[in-house]
């Protein structure tokens, strides 16, 4: 099943074959004289993926306003047939994040054979213990897998048995549990209460967790929060990784973080000591901003994936991150958001796999911080897209996907078929 005519796909990249393969042998030429085989890097690029979240494609709002977009999804069906969009043009999104209770059916088979149908897979699950569901018996307002209520704690860890038994029914193979929990003012709670509180409520769910799961715990500096966090940054999430077992990984955001932290130091730290699940990938100006990848600081990304590519090369132990795009699209049509956001993780990619390892190591020995810097610079510097264009086209995507789904006018098609939502208050979705 395609959501958009192959016809216009084939169209579309007619009218820019001919300049792709001038630039594409242009670039392929620079890159050689740089001992660089610009069809191997082609090739890593094809196979990398990231998954998008049911959540993206619907428009997102901030704390004081939500303004709907056309065609929003109804359901994780309408949500899937967004995902698969963006998957048929750039070939680099093969799979879905679901977030339960928003995403809860029914029919597991239905919903599972639908997915199938538009050849996509299921990422990891994500549970919901940050907001009340309808008929829930106990709030999480005041927190929830470190309340200090046993039978709170007890329903959230309930809740994300069940997430594990939905993703087990779609064969997804990972659980990422994210939590609102901490305090608005001194004095609220005990701060090693509560952590411990953390701790009991995660191991039980640990222990469910099938032998061939991840489990991926994810930090975050603020917010909901504003005076403590229990899960607040890099150092206590390892600790939660290394208290919980093998099978337990740290998740890094690049948003969760203050700012000038140095983002690429905690994934080379995470790395080193294997405790690097993956990523959700967004970018940020003023904290967790949840902006388009990319957008505000690509050097920063560049310099993750410089990290990342150095532990793919020299084939760190354990190094099998998993990657994940987290968004929230106020103002753009969220399917064009995340489709520029696949393509700049490419970028990202490609451009971490043209550095020169070899002269990059021999500076850092030589103590050469200019030449050093300049050899990641190199790298960064390069335009790429050729490689992310060819990529896209040789695996069935499209050269431009953007302007490919601008013309086949499937948002227009959507907003027809699925009613307006009427403007809701603040809040993301």
């Amino acid at each position: 099943m395609t959501m958009i005519s192959e016809d216009v796909i084939a169209r579309e990249n007619d009218r820019r074959r001919a300049d792709l393969r001038q630039d594409y042998d242009h670039l392929g030429a620079q890159l050689a004289r740089r001992g660089v085989d610009i069809d191997v890097v082609k090739s890593k690029v094809a196979a990398y993926a990231v998954a998008v979240p049911s959540w993206g494609v619907g428009t997102g709002g901030t704390r004081f306003a939500r303004f709907p977009g056309e065609g929003e999804p109804r359901n994780i069906f309408d949500k899937l047939e967004d995902c698969a969009v963006i998957q048929q043009l750039t070939r680099a999104t093969p799979t879905v994040s679901l977030h339960i209770p928003w995403d809860k059916v029914a029919d597991l088979g239905e919903l599972k054979e639908k997915g199938k149908a538009l050849g996509l897979g299921f990422d990891a699950m994500n549970s919901n213990t940050f907001s009340d569901a309808p008929q829930q018996a106990h709030s999480y307002k005041y927190g929830s897998l470190s309340h200090a209520d046993a039978a709170t704690r007890q329903q959230a860890v309930e809740h994300n048995l069940e997430c594990i038994a939905i993703g087990k029914a779609l064969d997804s193979k990972a659980l990422t549990v994210w939590i609102g929990d901490g305090t608005n003012f001194p004095g609220q709670a005990n701060f090693t209460k509560s952590f411990e509180r953390y701790l009991d409520a995660m191991k039980a769910i640990y222990k469910e967790l099938p032998e061939d799961w991840r489990l991926f715990t994810e930090h975050k500096m603020y917010e909901p929060a504003f005076y403590s966090t229990v899960v607040q940054d890099w150092g206590t999430n390892y600790l939660i990784a290394q208290e919980l077992g093998p099978k337990a990984y740290c998740l890094v955001d690049l948003g969760h973080h203050a700012p000038n932290v140095n983002i690429e130091m905690i994934v080379a730290r995470l790395i080193q000591f294997r405790k690097l699940g993956g990523f959700h990938f967004n970018d940020s100006k003023y904290g967790d901003d949840d902006l388009d990848t990319g957008s505000i600081d690509p050097y920063r990304l560049f310099l993750v994936f410089n990290e990342l590519v150095d532990a793919e090369v020299r084939q760190a132990e354990g190094f099998a991150p998993a990657y994940m795009l987290d968004q929230s699209h106020n103002v753009t049509d969220p399917i064009e958001s995340l489709m520029r956001s696949a393509m700049e993780v490419c970028r990202a990619y490609a451009q971490g796999l043209i550095v020169d390892r070899a002269a990059l190591t021999g500076y850092q020995d030589a103590n050469d911080a200019l030449m050093a810097s300049e050899t990641l610079k190199a790298g960064f510097r390069t335009d790429v897209e050729p490689i992310l264009a060819m990529a896209r086209l040789e695996t069935g995507g499209a050269i431009e996907p953007v302007a490919t789904y601008r013309a086949a006018g499937y948002r227009a098609k959507v907003a027809g078929e699925r009613p307006a939502v009427a403007s809701g208050g603040g809040g993301i979705v």
